[in-house]
């Protein structure tokens, strides 16, 4: 079983920058398709950015500008650079990666929180 840790979740204040930081058992993070995904109360999941096998990234709309996610297969780590955040993002994001799709193994979340 693949066992995924997001990281680097924490408090911000509006305007602000977080990085938050993927890293799963194996090495698969380097091959498969990885996504970083949100969730607010009472609201559908969001896929906010996803990076493919190959290495080509999508991002939602609400953050397209200001969200990146990149990959570094030296670490086996996906990250996804977060700046000027706002009060809105303040969710849960979870990590997800799978052979094309990030959907198969999913991390137990990693909390931000935006301060207005």
């Amino acid at each position: 079983q693949v066992q995924v840790v997001e990281s680097g979740g924490g408090l911000v204040q509006a305007g602000g920058s977080l990085r938050l930081s993927c890293e799963a058992s194996g090495r698969i993070l380097r091959i498969n398709a990885v996504g970083w995904s949100r969730q607010a109360p009472g609201k559908q999941r969001e896929l906010v950015a996803a990076i493919s096998r190959g290495g080509s990234t999508n991002y939602a709309d609400s953050v397209k500008g200001r969200f990146t996610i990149s990959r570094d297969n030296a670490k086996n780590t996906v990250y996804l650079q977060m700046n000027s955040l706002k009060p809105e993002d303040t969710v849960v994001y979870y990590c997800a990666t799978g052979r094309d799709s990030p959907v198969d193994f999913w991390g137990k979340g990693t909390l931000v929180t935006v301060s207005s």
